[in-house]
């Protein structure tokens, strides 16, 4: 899949997408250039009427929180409150939401997540971000046609898959499933393609459906 890009921008709301769930690095200060260009991507998607959402903790998740204020738009945050997991940064108080779902348990919280995102943007992040990006990508490709889409954002993502598409064993159809994408104006660009392949058919009914979510 090459780099998705294109000159025309579009900032369109999609008809049949309304939240757009964030991925990425948690451990991620507010000067470091990464934070920046979340906060611009959610800005541009709440601008647009998208609603985001988010882990609720900080880093990438607080950088698309607080874009999303910014452009006027709302949040959904699905925290985790654990038990007994040490290495987990949990709720953010500076990461202000509209509505919190509380979960449990990190696969809960990866599930719910999934849930209630329709499409998904995923930034550079660590092992979480990985893991989320595993599930995303495997979920759509169990559900092919009528899946929840990806945007991977960043360069970098190219290098990831073609690694992937020469040590792993890929199929078809999971090359279908995401676009590359290195600006905020081309999220609202992947979104209004994924848009078009809804109307196709190429997605089904499943992202027209609501947030429902998967038959998990």
């Amino acid at each position: 899949m090459s780099l998705f890009n294109r000159h025309k921008k579009s900032k369109e709301k999609a008809k049949h997408i309304q939240n757009v769930a964030i991925f990425g690095y948690a451990n991620l200060g507010n000067k470091e250039g990464l934070f920046h260009e979340v906060f611009k991507v959610s800005k541009k998607l709440a601008e647009a009427g998208y609603t985001v959402v988010d882990g609720g903790g900080p880093g990438v998740m607080l950088a698309a929180s607080m874009g999303a204020k910014e452009g006027g738009g709302k949040v959904i945050g699905v925290t985790l409150y654990p038990k007994d997991m040490k290495n987990f940064e949990g709720k953010d108080p500076e990461n202000l939401l509209d509505k919190e779902i509380k979960t449990e348990t990190y696969v809960e919280r990866t599930l719910e997540l999934m849930k209630q995102g329709q499409v998904y943007v995923i930034f550079k992040g660590g092992t979480g971000t990985i893991s989320e990006f595993g599930m995303a990508w495997g979920l759509a490709r169990l559900y092919f046609g009528h899946h929840k889409p990806l945007i991977l954002y960043g360069k970098f993502w190219k290098k990831i898959i073609d690694a992937f598409r020469e040590n792993m064993f890929l199929r078809p159809e999971e090359d279908k499933v995401y676009k590359i994408v290195d600006t905020p104006e081309g999220v609202l660009e992947a979104i209004n393609e994924f848009e078009k392949e809804i109307e196709k058919g190429e997605h089904g009914d499943h992202l027209k459906a609501s947030t429902e979510g998967f038959s998990l």
